[in-house]
């Protein structure tokens, strides 16, 4: 009988193996290697060595845990736990390489180091994270049997392992995330979704008007993160009252993102309402165009441009069948009370002007606040915006070599700080050879280099394979290979190099 090691070395799979077993016992190999040289290691007279380890160590958890979800996706494609609970987390959290920040999580847990959760919840997570170590182990146990036997379906130990360990993530990932922010209930998830409603109508609105043009939309201009928010705001509170923005509701029965606001919405909501057509335009021309504020709002409208508009109309003519006469007379009376506090509003003020500041004012902070208080969310809402509204015509664009080619989404303009913008190589695969792009050090780079987000620990950093720069997940999305750079699988690229530099017959639609 041979030893269970000469076993092992002769059933071992080829490296070359394609399966996904044979992937799995290298990557296993691979992290048990690592850990064993950090059991070696005197951390104190190494302490760099020790952090390079560490770093090994993340990378190949990683690939294992990517390949174990294969194998699970594989195996027990019917039985996986749903995990639909994701919705409810905030857009920061949603990276990539969450799975493995629970494992790392679930580490500390046992190590009684709280990195991120406090000591209560700490130990009350111990036990979710003992169970999925060990669930882990198994897993890995019954895998390493399973790829050396080469061959035949997977094992019912097998299945019964994956099955386990599937459910123990799901619930020590719901239970960890939601010890660490507030996890939305299914409630504030719909009203987000009618908040992307009303910001899609209010597009819609400011096209239709001449406020916005579909090209600043398709290019996504910076000014349009603050613009669409505040016309949100006066088209929720005055064209469209019965929305997400109607303040006949309690203010814990409208979004948690704007019921901070309630008492404010109200009085912008109640001076909104005494606008005249010309008024109303005046204000969210102002909005369109913030370096107006200082500016005296004198204009000369013509009646074209308010096409749309929702502006207080009050008739105080009474009807005179005979049949409704008291009716109309309580109407008419309401009518002139109406009216009269809506004189009482204007007469606080000294000049139209300065109620159109303190409305811009008031507008513009509560979404200023918006962005400050939500931003997860409000980035959230506004990415789905753009995705309904920009457009997907198709555009001809013409090669040097004279060639009409199709070019596939919005222009992106050209960057002052894009290596490849300011060199002119576009990444067409017109020279096979090129050399890829130098990599950022991750230690110069403490923000995201496309939208500015600080990196934490769930927020990672990721180079983009066209240009070297640094990107949180959001804004390195796109996978698509890079053939001039001699990457003929699909590599990880961020929004500007995949829109701008790379050819339509390389891009994949799907995303990371």
């Amino acid at each position: 009988m041979l030893p269970a090691a000469v076993r092992r070395w002769l059933h071992r799979p080829k490296r070359s193996d394609p399966r996904l077993l044979s992937q799995f016992f290298y990557a296993d190999e691979r992290v048990t290697q690592v850990v064993r040289e950090i059991n070696c290691l005197d951390v104190e007279t190494d302490p760099q060595q020790y952090l390079v380890l560490l770093n090994q160590l993340h990378l190949s958890q990683a690939e294992l845990l990517a390949i174990i979800e294969q194998i699970m996706d594989e195996c027990i494609p019917k039985e996986r736990h749903g995990r639909d609970y994701v919705i409810k987390f905030p857009e920061d959290l949603l990276v990539d390489s969450l799975r493995n920040h629970m494992l790392f999580a679930a580490e500390c847990l046992m190590a009684r180091t709280y990195i991120d959760v406090d000591e209560a919840d700490g130990v009350r997570l111990r036990p979710l994270a003992k169970d999925l170590l060990c669930s882990l182990e198994l897993v890995r146990t019954v895998l390493r049997e399973q790829s050396l036997s080469q061959h035949g379906p997977y094992s019912e130990p097998v299945r019964r392992a994956l099955i386990r360990f599937d459910i123990l993530f799901a619930e020590f990932e719901l239970s960890y995330v939601s010890s660490l922010v507030s996890v939305k209930s299914p409630e504030e998830i719909y009203r987000q979704q009618e908040i992307v409603v009303l910001f899609c109508e209010t597009v819609a609105r400011a096209l239709k008007l001449g406020y916005l043009t579909q090209e600043m939309i398709d290019g996504y201009e910076p000014q349009l993160m603050f613009t669409i928010p505040r016309l949100a705001i006066i088209s929720g509170l005055l064209i469209y009252p019965d929305g997400p923005l109607n303040l006949e509701r309690k203010p814990e029965e409208i979004s948690r993102v704007f019921s901070p606001f309630y008492v404010l919405l109200r009085k912008i909501r109640d001076l909104l309402r005494v606008l005249s057509k010309e008024e109303l335009y005046i204000l969210e021309k102002r909005v369109l165009n913030e370096s107006a504020t200082d500016s005296q709002a004198s204009c000369e409208v013509n009646s074209a441009d308010f096409r749309g508009s929702a502006a207080p109309h009050i008739c105080l003519s009474v009807p005179r069948h005979p049949g409704q006469e008291s009716k109309s007379t309580r109407a008419g009376a309401v009518a002139v009370s109406q009216h009269s506090r809506w004189l009482e509003l204007r007469a606080r003020y000294r000049t139209t002007e300065d109620m159109i500041h303190t409305l811009f004012v008031c507008v513009s902070g509560v979404a200023d606040q918006l962005q400050t208080n939500f931003a997860s969310d409000l980035r959230s809402i506004l990415k789905t915006v753009f995705a309904i509204v920009t457009s997907r015509t198709e555009e001809l664009e013409v090669t040097d070599t004279g060639q009409v080619g199709v070019c596939v989404g919005p222009a992106v303009p050209r960057l002052t700080d894009c290596a490849l913008c300011s060199s002119g190589r576009q990444g067409h695969g017109r020279q096979d050879t090129l050399e890829p792009p130098e990599w950022v050090p991750d230690s110069t780079c403490s923000h995201c280099m496309a939208c500015r987000v600080p990196f934490t620990f769930l927020r990672r950093r990721h180079h983009c394979r066209s240009c070297g720069k640094i990107f949180c997940s959001r804004c390195s999305s796109h996978l698509a290979p890079l053939p001039h750079f001699r990457q003929l699988k699909p590599v990880r690229i961020c929004t500007h190099c995949y829109t701008t530099h790379l050819p339509s017959t390389h891009k994949d639609a799907s995303g990371l």
